[in-house]
């Protein structure tokens, strides 16, 4: 049995399209969709730091799952070619704000 072709794919950026940095991403999840929210972080001082959050994305859990695949596969290519990335210990598996 062979897989029907793939369709020919378009890109074209909205008027109000943007890239911005992110350094934090938040996750929220119900049973319905993921939400991420981006933004900056900023250590103010050792005590505080501040998260100024600029865009909110809704995933339905199928694209989620695409967006887990792409970047797993993406992260493992990047890592072969320029080597491990560190996280800070102290932001464990079940730690940090995560909402």
């Amino acid at each position: 049995m062979s897989n029907p072709p793939q369709p020919l794919i378009q890109l074209t950026n909205t008027p109000d399209y943007r890239e911005s940095y992110a350094n934090s991403v938040q996750v929220r999840v119900n049973v319905w969709d993921f939400f991420l929210i981006f933004g900056t972080l900023q250590q103010q001082d050792e005590t505080r730091v501040e998260v100024r959050n600029f865009q909110g994305i809704y995933l339905s859990p199928q694209q989620a799952k695409a967006l887990y695949t792409i970047l797993q596969q993406n992260l493992v290519n990047y890592e072969n070619t320029f080597g491990e990335i560190k996280l800070d210990p102290r932001m464990g598996p079940g730690m940090g704000p995560i909402h």
